[in-house]
């Protein structure tokens, strides 16, 4: 009772920030929670015309097409290699673009970069892809001119299985890097300056500063994004890929989203695409507990 006691004082006392909360609460029960009902129709034979109760059970049967599909491993692998590929060469990126942007001291030169770097992500996938698209034609784009200028050979990395990847892993890196910095800048803000005015006593260098007092700063901020990142790692970017992609490179750009994208909306296999988004979805929680355990043993 007295806990309970305490408990009511707390929320009286904040009573208006409790009831500021209630639109984003409302936004997830709504939007996110309640249209979780519709995961039932993974095991189910789902037929529009009888709706999702009234369609029979089937169990595991969607399941277990996915995994003895010969599409399965070329998705898995696909989608694997991509996000980490995403996963280990752009998560970095952001924190390193934030650790020398906090080194700037020209605070309008500061900003204007910040401007730069934060415009592509509030651009959509649509004109990214599409920009994309125009830089690298193989005979009028931007990019590929240089490239044909500077070796002399004519490549199409749209069109070539080999250099399609990395295509998507540089756009993707190019319109999130400065977003992304924005929470390590936040952090980087929250440092104490003290620290920064010890290390000049000891005649530390601007690397080791960085090395030895920035970076050892935020590194819990850093735990807590990549237990975040790592959630979605399969999550290779749907958007993305269903623009830039083409037939030509389909066997190393079909990822799950665009499996489900295909087998749900363009073929109607409802059940079957519902199956295959919800063990994406397991693997996702699988993953954010695994590295999250990691952490704690890790960071504490």
């Amino acid at each position: 009772m007295l806990n309970t006691g305490m408990y009511l004082r707390h929320i009286s006392r904040d009573k208006f920030l409790y009831f500021m909360i209630i639109p984003g609460l409302l936004f997830f029960v709504i939007f996110k929670y309640v249209p979780m009902y519709g995961i039932i129709i993974a095991f189910k034979d789902f037929r529009i015309s009888r709706g999702v109760f009234a369609s029979p059970w089937v169990g595991l049967k969607h399941f277990q097409r996915f995994f003895s599909s010969p599409d399965f491993s070329q998705v898995m692998i696909n989608t694997t290699i991509i996000s980490l590929y995403k996963l280990l060469i752009g998560f970095p990126i952001p924190i390193l673009f934030a650790i020398l942007l906090n080194e700037i001291r020209s605070i309008y030169f500061k900003r204007t970069v910040q401007t730069i770097a934060y415009l592509p992500h509030f651009i959509s996938w649509v004109v990214i892809g599409n920009l994309v698209l125009i830089l690298l034609s193989p005979k009028t784009g931007l990019i590929s001119s240089m490239i044909t200028a500077v070796s002399g050979i004519q490549v199409n990395l749209l069109m070539d299985p080999k250099y399609f990847r990395g295509v998507l892993v540089v756009s993707d890196i190019w319109k999130e890097m400065g977003w992304s910095a924005i929470v390590y800048l936040a952090a980087l803000a929250g440092v104490d300056p003290t620290l920064y005015e010890a290390a000049d006593i000891d005649g530390a260098s601007r690397g080791r500063k960085m090395w030895s007092i920035t970076l050892p700063s935020i590194t819990n901020v850093i735990l807590i994004m990549l237990i975040l990142r790592v959630g979605r790692i399969l999550d290779a970017g749907f958007e993305q890929v269903l623009i830039i992609s083409n037939p030509l490179v389909n066997s190393v750009a079909e990822i799950i989203d665009t499996y489900v994208y295909k087998m749900g909306m363009l073929q109607a296999e409802y059940s079957y695409s519902t199956a295959v988004n919800l063990f994406k979805s397991v693997v996702g929680l699988i993953m954010v507990l695994f590295v999250n355990f990691l952490a704690k043993k890790w960071e504490g």
